[in-house]
């Protein structure tokens, strides 16, 4: 097992799950930042909004988390502090840090579908990177496989996957190479979008139907009643993205059998 524990300097320990994350941001940072210039936006705009969305995001995906497993902190309140810990719903952060964007967007007069562009395929390479957060601290993984199964996956990912004696279905990985190709696809459309906004609402319908098919193989979802919440979020993100994807075009005459 990996130690979650990087390394410590004095009484503070650096958890490989921070560092994880903070090169997440990094990496989508440092692409939105050219990706701007490219699009003809001042880049400093986009390190601005990173200022903001971060912490808004952190927040955004530690409060959501929180409210669905309540009984888990009521008792020790100190302890929804501990991000270090894990706990970190991804569609909590994409709530919180797109309403900082737009609060800042809307501010500075900027397009908001212009910038939403921008930043998906950052948002979306930050996630897969994140997901190694995931794998050190051996969450988001799937129910229990055989030694058959889990030998098709490199040595370091079974050593981490084997917990408690068993070995666990390294869903945090299929999730990370989904993201991943997902990236690909918005880099290569990014030139071949026909309407601002499009980026942004294909990394909405794609990362969520990734993310549904993968959920399904989770045992540690955050449950409404007898559904998993990601899937309930997965659905409603894909038809409210594929209808604003197909109305925006008919409304610019985009839409026909030239199409």
């Amino acid at each position: 097992m990996i130690d979650p524990v990087a390394f410590t300097l004095g009484p503070l320990e650096v958890r490989w799950y921070g560092i994880i994350l903070a090169a997440a941001f990094a990496a989508g940072t440092f692409l939105a930042y050219r990706r701007a210039a490219w699009a003809g936006i001042d880049p400093a705009h986009i390190i601005n909004i990173v200022t903001l969305i971060i912490p808004a995001a952190i927040f955004g995906a530690r409060l959501y988390y929180v409210a669905f497993t309540w009984a888990e902190y009521r008792h020790d309140l100190l302890d929804i502090l501990a991000v270090w810990h894990g706990g970190l719903a991804i569609h909590g952060g994409i709530i919180g840090g797109s309403l900082a964007g737009l609060w800042y967007v809307k501010k500075n007069r900027m397009s908001a579908a212009n910038t939403a562009d921008i930043l998906a395929p950052s948002l979306i390479l930050g996630q897969a990177v994140g997901r190694w957060g995931n794998f050190i601290n051996q969450e988001a993984h799937g129910g229990p496989v055989s030694e058959k199964f889990i030998s098709f996956f490199p040595a370091f990912i079974q050593k981490q996957m084997n917990i408690g004696g068993l070995y666990y279905n390294p869903t945090f990985l299929y999730e990370s190479a989904w993201d991943f190709g997902v990236f690909l696809f918005l880099i290569h459309y990014w030139p071949r979008r026909k309407l601002p906004g499009e980026v942004a609402l294909l990394y909405l319908i794609l990362y969520s139907a990734g993310r549904f098919l993968i959920e399904g193989m989770r045992t540690d979802s955050l449950m409404l009643g007898p559904f998993r919440v990601a899937q309930l979020v997965s659905i409603i993100l894909i038809l409210g993205g594929v209808t604003v994807f197909y109305l925006n075009r008919r409304r610019k005459g985009l839409t026909g059998a030239g199409d």
